[in-house]
């Protein structure tokens, strides 16, 4: 499975940039061929995720060597409602706030598990 992690400070970053930068409305949009993203009214919808696709054993890689651990992992038949790949497309978010989330899973792992273990004190 290969899913597009997105840092929380990634998220946070995107999140305050939009705040100063409103929405305004499209008057170009029409319903006749409606962008999903933007209307008449003045809103806009952004994909934040950094489009950098990574397999979920990446991610366990990244925890494994974040937390100096193997992780005995025990694999499954897809469930019902699992997808196979999630990809985001965060082009509308740097066209518009100059912002595209970059932090690396391995990178993003490893600064949560230390924040992890300071905050749990473990």
């Amino acid at each position: 499975m290969i899913r597009d992690f997105t840092y929380i400070d990634d998220v946070i970053e995107s999140i305050e940039r939009v705040i100063f930068s409103p929405a305004e409305m499209n008057r170009e949009w029409s319903s006749d061929d409606p962008l999903p993203d933007s209307s008449s009214a003045p809103y806009k919808i952004y994909n934040v995720g950094n489009g950098q696709p990574s397999s979920i054993i990446s991610y366990i890689s990244a925890l494994e060597k974040a937390l100096g651990k193997r992780a005995l992992i025990n694999f499954k038949e897809l469930q019902p409602g699992d997808v196979l790949i999630t990809h985001a497309d965060s082009s509308s978010l740097l066209s518009n706030i100059d912002f595209k989330p970059n932090t690396t899973i391995e990178e993003g792992v490893y600064n949560f598990v230390n924040w992890f273990k300071v905050f749990y004190k473990v």
